[in-house]
């Protein structure tokens, strides 16, 4: 009988999703996952009231919203853009997507399954 020999573990890449410490970062990651982030953080940290204010208008107006949330859609898209242009909020949200890849890459475990967990 002969008996299948295990390979070896890889300790830089322990469950064949890349190396946790790696920074580098893939097109669609600068391009659409870190900017995600940045939006998601924007909307509810920094500008929760243009956003509670711009879907306040859009209810109120139902149909009409177009032409009657015009003032507070661009207080909204302000906001967006001072914390879009934000070189140091942009290096904080690229630290947390790192930080959550590397948590993935060394678990194997998805940030949703994990916060489920606790």
């Amino acid at each position: 009988m002969k008996l299948e020999q295990q390979p070896a573990v890889d300790p830089l890449n322990p469950h064949g999703l890349g190396d946790p410490n790696d920074t580098r970062l893939r097109k669609v990651e600068r391009e659409v996952l870190i900017p995600k982030i940045m939006r998601d953080r924007a909307k509810t940290e920094f500008c929760s009231k243009e956003v509670a204010d711009f879907q306040e208008c859009c209810k109120a107006s139902s149909i009409l919203m177009v032409a009657t949330c015009r003032k507070q859609n661009s207080a909204l898209k302000e906001c967006l853009t001072q914390w879009y242009q934000n070189e140091a909020f942009k290096e904080e949200c690229k630290q947390i997507y790192l930080q959550e890849r590397a948590d993935y890459r060394s678990t194997g475990i998805p940030k949703k399954h994990r916060l489920e967990k606790l």
